[in-house]
């Protein structure tokens, strides 16, 4: 008996499959397929695990490589907050004294 069933990258394909003729042959089909199937799943899981390690690498990369232009551009970030800080404090001190509310620039 022929049956078509698919390929690698999930062609269809023509080969032959012995079909089970007793019990114990199709324990033995059934160990086979399962042993085949977990195969597959471990290279594509394995393939994926990988691709996301590669990712992580090229994430910490873009991480490091924004870091080093902000240090460049001379951008310091503690230096933004306290700037950022400083006019909070300057606006609410001029609301106090003209009565309007606080807008942080």
């Amino acid at each position: 008996h022929q049956a078509t069933r698919r390929g690698e990258h999930g062609k269809m394909s023509e080969k032959k499959v012995e079909e089970p003729k007793n019990t114990q042959d199709l324990t033995v089909f059934v160990q086979n397929l399962l042993q085949q199937m977990q195969g597959r799943f471990q290279t594509m899981s394995d393939a994926i695990i990988e691709r996301i390690d590669e990712m992580g690498n090229r994430i910490d990369d873009l991480e490091k490589s924004i870091a080093d232009l902000m240090t460049q551009a001379g951008f310091d970030e503690n230096e933004a907050k306290k700037e950022a800080e400083a006019a909070q404090k300057a606006a609410e001190r001029k609301a106090e004294i003209t009565g309007e509310p606080a807008v942080q620039e």
